[in-house]
């Protein structure tokens, strides 16, 4: 079976066409932001020329920021604004004349990984973009867990746990509330507490570079990131109790991760041993493009 997937960015649009699980066909065109109707004719227009070149018809799912809203059947929290409010889905099905099937970007990540990449065959996995923001999706057996308000995994908007003398004053989130987890743990969370201790301004992989090299002030605040990035998996291993925990975002190519968060883990779960895994998504940027196709799995 032919299955098409879409991932609809703030600036590109890239399609991934999948056939038992192997990338038969890919296409990326710039995103017309602005305008509504030219998103829909740019996604119609690159499952045109698929189908064209392929010689087959596929099945359709997109992935994009933002939820669908479980009152209106619109899109809601997109950074892309003038996808907020519009029923894309539907116009898309009436437009290319087939059901469509739609997730954002973090639960499509998810889906990804456990069908068929770090977490291949776990029975419950939380998948986190550690990147501009910080997002979360949920898989149980196979399936995206959305929620009845369609905002399941969104731990970015939690406020950090077992908060301290370091964490204060707590920055303000543009979510209107403040100490948000994604203020802490985004890229511009590690670059502040980089300057915070001492260092001149730099991009979050500058920051880990110059740990990785040695730098006294970026190891301080890799650190403090990585404890606090534990800090806040704490509270999804202990109400969700995942099998693995897959780290996409470009802060997840950090490779100290993965050494330190099994140590400071056990430091705030609730339990004796910690049996949750940490990994590396295996698809990388093409978690979400992937998983859009995989949502006809």
């Amino acid at each position: 079976m032919l299955r098409f997937g879409i991932d609809l960015g703030g600036t590109k649009i890239e399609l991934c066409a999948l056939t038992g699980g192997q990338v038969v066909h890919r296409e990326r065109v710039a995103t017309p932001a602005a305008d509504y109707g030219a998103i829909v004719e740019a996604i119609a227009g690159l499952v045109e020329r698929a189908e064209l070149a392929l010689g087959e018809r596929g099945s359709l799912g997109i992935c994009t920021p933002g939820a669908i809203s479980s009152q209106t059947g619109r899109i809601k929290n997109s950074n892309t604004l003038a996808l907020n409010g519009e029923a894309l889905d539907e116009d898309l099905a009436k437009r290319l004349g087939r059901d469509v099937r739609m997730e954002n970007d973090a639960n499509c990540f998810a889906l990804s990984e456990a069908i068929d990449g770090a977490a291949t065959g776990a029975p419950v996995v939380f998948g986190v973009i550690l990147g501009t923001g910080v997002g979360g999706g949920i898989v149980v057996n196979g399936r995206c867990l959305v929620g009845c308000n369609a905002i399941a995994g969104e731990w970015g908007h939690i406020q950090l746990p077992y908060l301290d003398a370091d964490d204060l004053p707590a920055p303000d989130c543009y979510c209107g509330r403040s100490a948000c987890i994604e203020t802490y743990l985004s890229g511009s969370g590690l670059r502040t507490e980089y300057v915070r201790q001492g260092g001149q301004p730099m991009a979050a992989s500058e920051v880990a570079r110059a740990a990785a090299e040695g730098d006294a002030v970026a190891k301080q605040a890799l650190a403090r990131y990585t404890q606090r990035l534990a800090r806040g998996l704490s509270v999804v291993v202990n109400v969700l109790d995942p099998h693995v925990i897959v780290l996409g975002g470009g802060l997840s190519l950090i490779p100290e991760l993965y050494g330190a968060l099994p140590e400071e883990l056990p430091k705030y779960v609730f339990s004796d041993h910690i049996a949750t895994r940490v990994l590396p998504a295996v698809h990388g940027d093409s978690s979400g493009v992937r998983g859009a196709a995989l949502l006809w799995e």
